[in-house]
């Protein structure tokens, strides 16, 4: 989905969920457009699919987000890079399944700057912490005025 088509369906005050989707963990952030801020939420922790679906849900369930960005890696050129498609497929998933409109945001330096935030000796996963990230990133490119319709 396009970010002007999910921004169509977004009132002002809408609350969005955010995925930084790894093959192990996956980083959950959530906000809103009302303060244009995000914070981590948590961090799933999967190794089969059910698992992770179930917990999907569960935090779809508990917070009722109008839109869903979940972060597409690339090199630093933009060119896709191996978790790109992984990445894509995970969003058609989620948009398929919960009918949730869902945008594709470039993470290319969310960890980078998550793990800027850190101690070196720190070996907590920073997951929840860069999808906060990617979703900042994005509600910074949400125009303030959006969905006076709404």
């Amino acid at each position: 989905m396009s970010q002007q088509s999910a921004l169509e369906r977004l009132s002002e005050d809408s609350i969005v969920i955010a995925f930084d989707y790894g093959l192990k963990r996956i980083g959950v952030a959530v906000g809103n457009l009302l303060t244009k801020s995000a914070r981590p939420l948590r961090i799933i922790h999967w190794k089969k699919n059910d698992q992770k679906w179930a917990e999907i849900t569960q935090v779809l369930s508990d917070w009722q987000p109008a839109a869903v960005v979940v972060g597409v890696p690339r090199h630093k050129d933009g060119k896709p890079n191996d978790m790109t498609p992984i990445c894509e497929r995970f969003a058609n998933q989620v948009e398929g399944r919960y009918g949730i409109p869902v945008v594709r945001e470039d993470e290319r330096y969310s960890s980078v700057e998550a793990e800027s935030y850190h101690d070196a000796d720190d070996d907590e996963p920073i997951d929840d912490e860069a999808a906060a990230i990617i979703l900042d990133q994005w509600l910074n490119k949400v125009p303030g005025e959006n969905n006076e319709n709404h």
